[in-house]
Formats: structure tokens, sequence, C-alpha cells
């Protein structure tokens, strides 16, 4: 595992992240950790379209589409 070294880092936010770790039953440092690790991830977006769009309509509750019936296919044409 890699590690980090988080230099002039402000009074306040080093405060607010002790809060936030200690709320959530974290240590500070597993708090930063979480939090680098979601930031990375939502950066890195979806995958492909289909990931996106179900990204985009979860909040909403979803779409649900009605589907056509299946039809018998056609014969495929004979080259004799």
């Amino acid at each position: 595992m890699a590690s980090i070294t988080i230099r002039n880092l402000d009074d306040d936010v080093k405060v607010r992240l002790r809060v936030r770790a200690a709320g959530r039953g974290h240590s500070m440092e597993e708090e930063a950790r979480l939090i680098l690790r979601e930031a990375v991830e939502r950066e890195a977006g979806p995958t492909n379209l289909a990931t996106a769009v179900r990204d985009r309509f979860a909040p909403l509750g979803g779409v649900e589409l009605e589907l056509p019936p299946r039809e018998v296919m056609q014969e495929p044409p004979r080259f004799e």
C-alpha cells in the first residue's frame, strides 16, 4: 500500500475532517481514504452509455419502457 503526506492543510479542514470521521465511527485517516476513493471513482464516470443512462434516471425511480411483442422471424432469402 502506498502512503501520502498532506502538508499545509488548513486547521479548519482538519477539524471538520476529525468531526466527520468521529460521526461515522472512523479514524481521520480512514475517512480521508474514503473521501479520496469516492472522489477518484466519481471522476472516472460510467464505463458505458447504458450505465450513464441508468445512473441519470436512478434518482427518479427509473424508467419502464413497454417492449413490443416478438414476431416470428422471416425466412432468409435463398440464392440458388
